[in-house]
C-alpha cells in the first residue's frame, strides 16, 4: 500500500469513528431526553413482559454499581476517553489493524462520552446538583427470567445506550479481537 492510499485509509477510518461516536452519543442523548422529558422518575412501562422501559438515575457505573465518588468517577470517565481517543488515532494508521476492532473502540468512547454528558450536563439542568455531579438517566429493563412468585432472577439492571454500547464493544473485543488486543 502506497503511502497516499494509507494516508486515505487512515482519513476514512477517523471519519468512521467520528461517525459511530457522533451517531451513538447522539441516539443516547435523544433516548435519554425523551424519557427525562415523559416520565416521572421510578416510572415503568411494560412493553413485553420480558421488556420494560423506565426511568431511573443512576449515581454511579454501569449496573448501578459504585466504587468511586461522583466526581472521581467523571473525571476517570473523561481521562478514559481521551486515552482512548489518543488510543483509537493510533490504531486507524495502522494497516494491519482491523477496522471492527477500531470500530468497537469508538463505541466504547461513545458511551463513556455519553455518560459523561449525563454527568456533567443533566445534573445542572435537570436534577438540581451541580456541574459533574449529575446522575445517569437509565431506561432499559429486561426481567428476562423469574421465578414461580413473580421476583425477577435473571437480568435485573436498569441500563442506557450507552452502557449497552460499552458493554456490546468489549463483548465483541473479548469474543472476536482479543489477538488485536494482545499486540497492541
Amino acid at each position: 500500500m502506497g503511502e497516499t492510499e494509507s494516508i486515505d485509509r487512515s482519513k476514512k477510518r477517523i471519519w468512521a469513528v467520528v461517525s459511530i461516536v457522533f451517531c451513538a452519543v447522539v441516539l443516547d442523548q435523544i433516548i435519554k431526553s425523551l424519557v427525562v422529558r415523559n416520565f416521572a422518575l421510578g416510572e415503568s412501562h411494560e412493553v413485553t413482559s420480558w421488556f420494560w422501559l423506565c426511568y431511573i438515575e443512576n449515581n454511579g457505573m454501569a449496573f448501578g454499581i459504585e466504587w468511586f465518588s461522583k466526581l472521581a468517577l467523571t473525571l476517570f470517565r473523561l481521562l478514559a476517553v481521551g486515552l482512548l481517543s489518543w488510543y483509537v488515532s493510533t490504531l486507524v494508521r495502522k494497516p494491519e489493524v482491523k477496522d471492527g476492532y477500531i470500530a468497537c473502540i469508538a463505541f466504547i468512547i461513545a458511551g463513556a462520552l455519553g455518560n459523561i454528558i449525563d454527568c456533567i450536563f443533566y445534573g445542572k439542568l435537570f436534577q438540581g446538583t451541580g456541574w459533574f455531579f449529575g446522575r445517569v438517566v437509565d431506561m432499559f429493563y429486561f426481567p428476562l427470567i423469574r421465578n414461580s412468585a413473580g421476583e425477577v432472577l435473571f437480568f435485573r439492571p436498569v441500563f442506557n445506550f450507552a452502557d449497552s454500547c460499552i458493554t456490546c464493544a468489549v463483548a465483541v473485543i473479548v469474543l472476536f479481537y482479543m489477538k488485536e488486543l494482545n499486540s497492541k
